[in-house]
């Protein structure tokens, strides 16, 4: 077995035993210990403890690689891999009992993201890809939407406190003017993942860390859809802008998120 397909076995296994964990938590959500890490930014008891579990266990597996987490410090490595982790994505609706949120795993190797997972538990859907095998629901292929107008769906967008406001209100009358129906969960890593399966258009947010997007990010490309191209070692810095979409209508949501962050 080669190193990705090592690593992409495990990947699914951790992500799998991690989803368990917080579908544990989630179950007595009301009971939840909660800090505030900044406007709209929450951080709870359940975020830390996946994300240990998740640590150890690639740490025991793979103890030569680095680690990123959103809760936890980095971790250096020495084998050229690095993995990138949120244990829960969309903690606002985990902690409000909202059950649209996941588990994300990425692995990157000399600044490609060769491996990307995004697991919700709530509803058994694993969505997974490897660099070059292209991208599957469980064990089902998954593509993108073959649509060609916005008209046709929904257009996933997202935002967090780290942006300014403006960007995000322009983008949702674009959108609407375009004649989409803009939609949004809660979290980047689903949305993401919905767009592999061709549930909605594609996806706009005009800032998302690594940890977010990255699993996401390849998931999509590998169902046949386009990305906007980005470093995952520069992403790991500092995150980034992200769009997607499926081919035929990837051109008019770049158009939508430049004119709505750039104009």
């Amino acid at each position: 077995m080669t190193d990705v397909a090592a690593r992409y076995a495990a990947a699914r296994q951790i992500a799998s035993a991690a989803g368990a964990l917080a579908l544990d938590y989630f179950r007595k959500w009301e009971q939840l210990t909660i800090d505030v890490k900044g406007h709209q930014d929450f951080v709870s008891e359940a975020d830390r403890n996946v994300e240990l579990a998740v640590r150890s266990a690639l740490k025991q597996a793979f103890p030569d690689d680095g680690i990123v987490g959103e809760e936890g410090e980095p971790t250096p490595g020495s084998s050229g891999y690095t993995w990138v982790i949120d244990p829960i994505d969309g903690t606002t609706n985990f902690i409000n009992g909202i059950p649209q949120w996941c588990v994300i795993l990425a692995c990157v190797h000399h600044g490609r993201t060769v491996i990307g997972v995004v697991h919700d538990p709530v509803h058994d859907e694993m969505h997974h890809a490897r660099l070059g095998g292209g991208a599957f629901l469980n064990d089902t292929s998954v593509r993108c939407t073959p649509k060609t107008s916005l008209g046709a769906g929904s257009l996933g967008v997202g935002f967090s406190g780290r942006t300014r406001a403006d960007g995000i209100k322009a983008l949702v009358n674009l959108a609407t003017d375009a004649g989409t129906v803009f939609w949004r969960n809660g979290s980047g890593g689903l949305s993401l993942a919905y767009v592999a399966t061709g549930r909605i258009l594609g996806y706009v947010e005009e800032h998302m860390n690594a940890w977010d997007f990255l699993a996401g990010h390849l998931i999509v490309a590998e169902a046949g859809g386009r990305v906007e191209p980005v470093n995952a070692d520069d992403a790991i810095a500092s995150g980034g802008r992200v769009v997607v979409a499926g081919a035929g209508v990837f051109a008019a949501v770049q158009a939508l998120a430049t004119a709505a962050y750039d104009g």
